[in-house]
C-alpha cells in the first residue's frame, strides 16, 4: 500500500542514531494508536452491551405480556379482549426479541471480534517486543563498556575472550531482536487500518441485516393490528374523560346533599335509628383498652343491635333483618329495655348520685342475678344452671365497706410490682428470683368440677365468651399480673393495690386458647367453695396483649424455680438435721470419755493411799510423776479407743 512509512531493517545491525531516531517516531505513533484504538473499544463494546440488554429486556417484555392471562386481578381480571391483544402484542415483540438477539450475534462476531484481536494481541505485541528489544539494548551497552575498559598494557587473553564473546553474544540478541521489532512496527501501520475498518463494516452489515429482518416481519396485516389498537385506546381515553366528568358531578352533588351529615350527631327525626341492622361499616373510638365510643346516639344504638343480631347468628338466616325485627320485638316484651344513652352516663358518676331504676344490672355480679326470661337464647346451653359466673375484680376496699371477709391472699396494700420495698416493711415477694409484670384484662371466673385436663379451661374460656357477647357485657376490668416464685398477684395499674393474690402451689393448671394468643387462664384450688371440708376448683380466664404462651410459661417457670427450692430447702433441712444428730454423738461421746477417765483417776489415787508407806534407805518416798501418770492415762484412752473402733 503506497503512502506507508516503514523502518528501514537493513539499518537494524549499524543502529545509526538516525535509526534510533525514526524508532522513536514510529513508538509514539504506536502509543497514539493504543490510546485511539482503547476509546474506541470501549465505545463499540457500550454498542454491544446496549444490545444485549435490549434484547434481554424485549424477550422478558414478551414473556410477562404472556403471562398477564395467568394473573389473578381484584379488578377486570377476567377482560378476554385485553388478554388476547396482549398476546398478540407478546407474539410480535418476540419476534423483535429473536431480531435483537441475531443482532447482538452479528455484533459480537464482526465487530467485536476484530477490534477485540488487535487490541489483544497485535498490541501486546508491541508492547513485549518493546521490553525485549530495551533490555537487548541495555545488555549490549554494558558489554560494550566492559569491552572498552579492557586494559591495553596487562592483556589477559581469558578475560579479553569472554569479555569479547560477550559482546558478540549481545550484539546478535540486539540485532535480531530490533529487526523483529522493525517488523512489527512496520506491519502496525497496515493493522491499524484493518482494525479502524473491519468493525465499522461489521457493524453497519449487522444493522442492514436487522432491518431487512424488521421489514420482512412488519407486514400489512401488523400495521392494520395496530391502527385498530390505537382506535382502540382512543376510545377508552374518551370514555375515561367522560366518567371523570361524570364522577365531577357526582362528587358536587353528594357535597350538597351530604352536609347535614358533616356534623357529628345528626337529628335523630330526620336519621332515624335502624334497630333490623345485621351488618354494619364504620369506626368507634377506642377509649383505654376495652370501652368503645361512638360519635352520635343513633350509631350507640346501631351498633349494639347489629353486635346483638350478629350474635345470635341471626345473619345466617334466610331473612335476616325480618328475624332480627321479630326478636327485637320479643325482647322489648319480655326483658327491661336497655338504658339509655344519657342513663349509661349517669351510672358512672359516683354513689351518692341515684341511678334510674331501669338501669341494666352491673357486669361485677354473676350470671345468676342476670334475667332468666331471655327465651330466644338460654344460657343454660352454655352454662350449667347452677355455676355463676364472675365478670369482674371485688376489691377489697369494697369488701371491707360492704362487711364481707376477705378472701384469703387479698389485701389493700400497696405492691410495689418489681419487688422493691416502697418503707420500711419488707415486701413479701422481695426474696424471690423471678418478677415478670405482664398487663392482663380479666375476663372472668368460674367454678369448675374437675382440674386434672387443659380442656377445663379451653370450655371455660368457651363459655365466659358467649355469656359475656349474650348479655351485653364488654368492659374488662385491666390489670398487672406479677409472676413471683411464690404466687401471681394482680395488681391495679393507677393504685398499685393488690387486688388478687393466688399462691403459687394452689395454681394446678394453667392453659392458653389453641387459636387465639392473646387468651389464657388458670385453675386455682382452694379450701372451701359449697362445703368447707371439700376443695374447690376456680378457673380464672384473661386477655393479654398476645403473650398468653409468655405468661404461661412464666408461670411455668415459677413453679419449676418454687420446686427447685423447696427441694433445695428439704435438703438443707436434712443436712442440717444430720450435723445436729452428728454434733449431739460428739458431745455424748465426749462426756463419755470425762466420766471414765475421771473413774481412772480416782481408782488410781484409792489404790495408792491403800499402798503402805515404804520408805527408802535414805529416806526418801517413792512417788509417781505427773508424767509417767498421764503416759498411763494416754495409754489406757487409746487401747478404749481401739475397742470402741
Amino acid at each position: 500500500m503506497p503512502g506507508i512509512d516503514k523502518l528501514p531493517i537493513e539499518e537494524t545491525l549499524e543502529d545509526s542514531p538516525q535509526t534510533r531516531s525514526l524508532l522513536g517516531v514510529f513508538e509514539e505513533d504506536a502509543t497514539a494508536i493504543s490510546n485511539y484504538m482503547n476509546q474506541l473499544y470501549q465505545a463499540m463494546h457500550r454498542i454491544y452491551d446496549a444490545q444485549n440488554e435490549l434484547s434481554a429486556a424485549t424477550h422478558l417484555t414478551s414473556k410477562l405480556l404472556k403471562e398477564y392471562e395467568k394473573q389473578r386481578f381484584p379488578l377486570g381480571g377476567d377482560d378476554e379482549v385485553m388478554s388476547s391483544t396482549l398476546q398478540q402484542f407478546s407474539k410480535v415483540i418476540d419476534e423483535l426479541s429473536s431480531c435483537h438477539a441475531v443482532l447482538s450475534t452479528q455484533l459480537a462476531d464482526a465487530m467485536m471480534f476484530p477490534i477485540t484481536q488487535f487490541k489483544e494481541r497485535d498490541l501486546k505485541e508491541i508492547l513485549t517486543l518493546k521490553e525485549v528489544f530495551q533490555i537487548a539494548s541495555n545488555d549490549h551497552d554494558a558489554a560494550i563498556n566492559r569491552y572498552s575498559r579492557l586494559s591495553k598494557k596487562r592483556e589477559n587473553d581469558k578475560v579479553k575472550y569472554e569479555v569479547t564473546e560477550d559482546v558478540y553474544t549481545s550484539r546478535k540478541k540486539q540485532h535480531q531482536t530490533m529487526m523483529h521489532y522493525f517488523c512489527a512496527l512496520n506491519t502496525l501501520q497496515y493493522k491499524k487500518k484493518i482494525a479502524l475498518l473491519e468493525p465499522l463494516l461489521g457493524y453497519m452489515q449487522a444493522q442492514i441485516s436487522f432491518f431487512k429482518m424488521g421489514s420482512e416481519n412488519l407486514n400489512e396485516q401488523l400495521e392494520e393490528f395496530l391502527t385498530n389498537i390505537g382506535t382502540s385506546v382512543q376510545n377508552v381515553r374518551r370514555e375515561m374523560d367522560s366518567d371523570i366528568e361524570t364522577m365531577q358531578q357526582t362528587i358536587e352533588d353528594l357535597e350538597v346533599a351530604s352536609d347535614p351529615l358533616y356534623v357529628p350527631d345528626p337529628d335523630p327525626t330526620k336519621f332515624p335509628v335502624h334497630r333490623n341492622l345485621t351488618r354494619k361499616a364504620g369506626y368507634l373510638n377506642a377509649r383505654k383498652s376495652s370501652i368503645l365510643q361512638a360519635e352520635s346516639k343513633k350509631d350507640h344504638e346501631e351498633w349494639i343491635c347489629t353486635i346483638n343480631n350478629i350474635s345470635k347468628q341471626i345473619y345466617l338466616s334466610e331473612n335476616p333483618e325480618e328475624i332480627a325485627a321479630r326478636v327485637n320485638q320479643s325482647a322489648l316484651e319480655a326483658v327491661t329495655p336497655s338504658p339509655s344513652f344519657q342513663q349509661r352516663h349517669e351510672s358512672l358518676r359516683p354513689a351518692g348520685q341515684s341511678r334510674p331504676s331501669t338501669a341494666r344490672t352491673s357486669s361485677s355480679g354473676s350470671l345468676g342475678s342476670e334475667s332468666t326470661n331471655l327465651a330466644a337464647l338460654s344460657l343454660d346451653s352454655l352454662v350449667a344452671p347452677d355455676t355463676p359466673i364472675q365478670f369482674d375484680i371485688i376489691s377489697p376496699v369494697c369488701e371491707d365497706q360492704s362487711g364481707q371477709a376477705k378472701t384469703p391472699g387479698q389485701g389493700g396494700r400497696r405492691t410495689n410490682p418489681f419487688g422493691e420495698s416502697g418503707g420500711g416493711s419488707k415486701s413479701e415477694t422481695e426474696d424471690s428470683i423471678l418478677h415478670q409484670l405482664f398487663i392482663v384484662r380479666f375476663l372472668g371466673s368460674m367454678e369448675v368440677k374437675s382440674d386434672d385436663n387443659p380442656d377445663i379451661v379451653y370450655e371455660t374460656m368457651r363459655q365466659i365468651l358467649a355469656a359475656r357477647a349474650i348479655h351485653n357485657i364488654f368492659r374488662m376490668t385491666e390489670s398487672h399480673l406479677l409472676v413471683t416464685c411464690d404466687c401471681l398477684k394482680l395488681i391495679d395499674p393507677q393504685t398499685q393495690v393488690t387486688r388478687l393474690m393466688f399462691p403459687l402451689p394452689s395454681v394446678v393448671l394453667y392453659a392458653t386458647h389453641q387459636e387465639n394468643k392473646r387468651l389464657f387462664g388458670f385453675v386455682l384450688r382452694t379450701s372451701g367453695g359449697k362445703s368447707e371440708s371439700n376443695l374447690s376448683s376456680i378457673c380464672y380466664i384473661f386477655e393479654s396483649n398476645n403473650e398468653g404462651e409468655k405468661i404461661c410459661d412464666s408461670v411455668g417457670l415459677a413453679k419449676q424455680i418454687a420446686l427447685h427450692a423447696e427441694l433445695d430447702r428439704r435438703a438443707s433441712e436434712k443436712q442440717k438435721e444430720i450435723e445436729r444428730v452428728r454434733e449431739k454423738q460428739q458431745k455424748e461421746l465426749s462426756k463419755q470419755k470425762q466420766i471414765e477417765k475421771d473413774l481412772e483417776e480416782q481408782s488410781r489415787l484409792i489404790a495408792a493411799s491403800s499402798r503402805p508407806n515404804q520408805a527408802s534407805s535414805e529416806g526418801q518416798f517413792v512417788v509417781l510423776s505427773s508424767s509417767q501418770s498421764e503416759e498411763s492415762d494416754l495409754g489406757e484412752e487409746g487401747k478404749k479407743r481401739e475397742s470402741e473402733a
